[in-house]
This record gives structure tokens, sequence and C-alpha cells, in this order.
């Protein structure tokens, strides 16, 4: 059963102030949303296709739904019952916001596996030296490049900033050869170079712990969907629409 982090007294409900009530219902869930008198920490606040309810999502990333009021709260998807089945729409948003924040990591920041040619789809992996199952899917890049799929990396190092795995992948982003860097580290070579320049390694290991990553490799396909741990050639390709050869 899944449950909220941030929502441990929820019995009693929440309420918003009067003042609040008169405000538009997003603007006033968004300031005024409480639990046991204590403001819940809320990024913002959507209309979804339900009359009267909402979509509160916290700073931490967490979502839940409200009524209009506060009064009541709702944890879990919420599903868009359509001709062709049900629709996950809690994850189709999800998955959005996902892709816009992939999105706005310039190039210059990941080591890039393109492959020959221009790629038919791009695939972003959060990934950590340390990790076997990371070294597994990196032995399938040539082969998921010969199909058309550029890879992306970024680093999310396991262990946190204070690991060594932290440490190594700031010397692979550091590198003049970083795809040889990378490659070398994961099949567990030592690297020689510095780790103390501009690096993006802590950031992106923010934003991964942001976006859900809860362990390495971790795939986001292009839509934004969050596809954990190692995933073979064929059954990526077949996610991605494209047949493996």
């Amino acid at each position: 059963m899944r449950r909220l982090s941030l929502l441990p007294l929820v019995l009693g409900g929440a309420l918003l102030s009067t003042t609040a009530i008169a405000q538009s219902v997003p603007e006033a869930l968004t300031e005024s949303l409480s639990v046991n008198g204590q403001p819940m920490p809320v990024e913002n606040v959507n209309p979804t296709p339900l009359e009267g309810i909402y979509q509160v999502r916290l700073t931490n990333g967490e979502t839940f739904y409200a009524n209009a009021d506060g009064s009541y709260f709702l944890v879990g998807d919420l599903y868009a019952n359509q001709q062709d089945g049900l629709v996950n729409l809690t994850e189709q948003e999800g998955n959005q916001e996902r892709a816009e924040v992939i999105a706005a990591i310039p190039e210059e920041e990941r080591i890039i596996f393109r492959g020959v040619g221009e790629p038919k789809a791009t695939i972003v992996v959060f990934t950590d030296t340390s990790c076997p199952y990371c070294t597994r899917l990196h032995e399938t890049v040539p082969e998921l490049n010969e199909a058309g799929v550029a890879v992306h990396y970024l680093a999310f190092p396991r262990s946190g900033m204070n690991g060594e795995a932290a440490r190594v992948m700031q010397q692979a982003w550091c590198a003049d050869n970083p795809q040889q860097a990378l490659t070398d580290a994961k099949q567990g070579k030592a690297l020689s170079g510095s780790a103390s320049c501009d690096n993006p390694v802590a950031s992106q290991y923010q934003t991964g712990i942001a976006l859900g990553v809860q362990g390495t490799p971790a795939i986001i396909l292009p839509d934004g969907e969050l596809v954990p741990g190692f995933m073979p050639p064929e059954r990526l390709l077949a996610m991605l629409g494209l047949d493996a050869e």
C-alpha cells in the first residue's frame, strides 16, 4: 500500500483558513493547506478531470489528491477509464515532468555514446561505476548504438557524494575523454585524472533523487518513463518501438 511520508497524522483531515477559501482553489490549497496546524510544503496544485478534486504536489516530489477545502486527502494513482482501457493519469503526468527535467540538463553535462548517424531514439541512464548491472548495461551500448539508440549517461553514486564511486565519476566527468574514462571505470580500471574540476556529478545525483531514482541503472525513456534496473537490448528496443536485428 502506498503511503505518503509527510501525512502520518491525516485522520483528522486538513483545513484551509477562511481567508484562503475566498481565493481560487489551487491558490488557496498552495498557500494554506495544513495538517494538525502545520503548513504543508506544497509546490503546486492542479485541477483533475474529477470535479472538485485537485492534485497536490509537495516540494519533495510526492503527490496526492485533495478536495476543494483540504478536508479530505486521497493517496494513490488516478486512472481514466477510457474506451481502449485504463490510463494512469498520475503516471502520465509524472513521466511528463520527468522528461521536462531531463530535457533541461545540457548535453555538455552528460557523457554521451551516440553511435554513427542520426539516432532514432535517445535514452538517459543514471549510472554508478561501482554497479555491476550498470557495467552489464554498458556492455550492450555498442549494440544499442548500432540499432540507432543514443545513450546519455548521468551520474548517480548510490552511496552518496562521500563515497568512492562519486569520486571516480567526478574523475570520469573531468577527463579529457569522458567516454573512455567512464568505460575504463566500469571495467575496474583506475583513473588517474583529477576529480576537482567543475563537474555536475553532485547536481545530477540530487536530480536523480528528485526524480525517484532509487538504484542504478535507472533508464529514462524519451517519454519520461523510469525503467529501473538492467534491461536486455531486445526488450529495451521493443519498448522504444525499434526492432532488434
